[in-house]
């Protein structure tokens, strides 16, 4: 099987010297290409001088993760794509399994490696951790990380099981499947483009897996901060954005009606914190989203898959119940 590691970059010359020499030890059946979204750093005289087995494609100016990978991979051919952030770590044999797995079954589209905190590699990490879910409100958590709250690998997630969406972290898609679906849409910029393309792909019948035998570790927030108001505009919007395309029609205006009311309820408490500069990024969040409408609602495919979720209420169950581990919501 043909497979590509595709790396997108961006001012990013010391994460490239500290994670890329893993990748290019640990990947000996793959082809390496870094995709620069127009660097302003020395990243492209780094690769050209110390990795000379990778290979480079330079987009023209930076197109944010959905619009930088777009482009990228136009220009890559194999039968599937292992997007990797630049600050991930992989280790020995982490693609053997997840190769496997695609040869063994035709219909897997997706599949997300088990993906470990980098600064702390006894714990899961925050950007998918063991796999990704949503709940009825478009809410995404992971097996191994609800909201803020990471759960200590101890192994009780060493498996091979069905997910809702992988991590952009890193990811493993089908070329064609991702060409089927016209790739992440760029129109999110940066943030949840990865669930938007899954949920795409679920709304089509194609599979997406989660295979514990493969580990990453992921350093998280090294390009965009957590705190940062310019990460809480994304995250809001894009979420408003993916319910608007993929949602069932009949849940359409319920839906995000109530999600504009718990993002009103964020923006309270973020003012109540003292962080205004968070409350006016939720308000710009939504009349970007209004704006959008139009546009966005176009986007909607022939077919909306109504079981989309497995629990009704995270936000309940984790601020109201108490329920900080995935496998306490069932």
């Amino acid at each position: 099987m043909k497979i590509a590691v595709v790396i997108l970059n961006w001012n990013g010359a010391g994460l490239l010297r500290r994670f890329l020499p893993s990748v290019v030890a640990h990947s000996p059946q793959a082809a390496i290409y870094v995709a620069d979204n127009a660097s302003t750093d020395d990243s492209i005289a780094v690769l050209e001088a110390e990795f000379p087995s990778v290979r480079i494609i330079k987009n023209d100016k930076n197109y944010g993760f959905a619009g930088g990978y777009n482009e990228a991979l136009k220009k890559v051919d194999a039968q599937v794509f292992a997007l990797v952030n630049s600050d991930i770590e992989v280790t020995e044999n982490w693609l053997a399994p997840i190769v496997s797995a695609f040869e063994n079954d035709s219909a897997l589209a997706i599949v997300q490696p088990k993906i470990l905190d980098y600064k702390n590699k006894d714990y899961f990490e925050y950007a998918g951790a063991a796999g990704g879910f949503i709940d009825k409100y478009g809410y995404p958590f992971c097996r191994g990380r609800l909201f803020d709250t990471l759960e200590k690998d101890h192994a009780q997630y060493n498996d091979d099981v069905a997910i809702f969406w992988a991590s952009g972290a890193c990811m493993f898609i089908r070329s064609d499947v991702y060409r089927k679906l016209g790739g992440f849409d760029g129109d999110f910029f940066a943030h949840q483009e990865e669930i938007d393309l899954c949920w795409r792909a679920f709304n089509l019948n194609h599979k997406a897996r989660y295979i514990a035998q493969s580990v990453v570790y992921h350093v998280g927030g090294a390009t965009l901060q957590q705190g940062s108001p310019r990460k809480t505009f994304l995250n809001f919007r894009n979420s408003l954005l993916m319910l608007l395309k993929n949602l069932p029609f009949s849940r359409l205006l319920p839906i995000i009606f109530a999600r504009l009311c718990l993002d009103g309820v964020a923006g309270i408490q973020f003012a109540w914190q003292g962080k205004i500069t968070h409350t006016m990024a939720i308000v710009n969040a939504h009349f970007s989203f209004y704006g959008a409408l139009s546009k966005t609602y176009r986007k909607r495919g022939d077919r909306q898959v109504g079981e989309y979720y497995k629990v009704n209420g995270i936000v309940y169950n984790y601020f109201v119940k108490k329920r900080r581990k995935f496998t306490e919501l069932f």
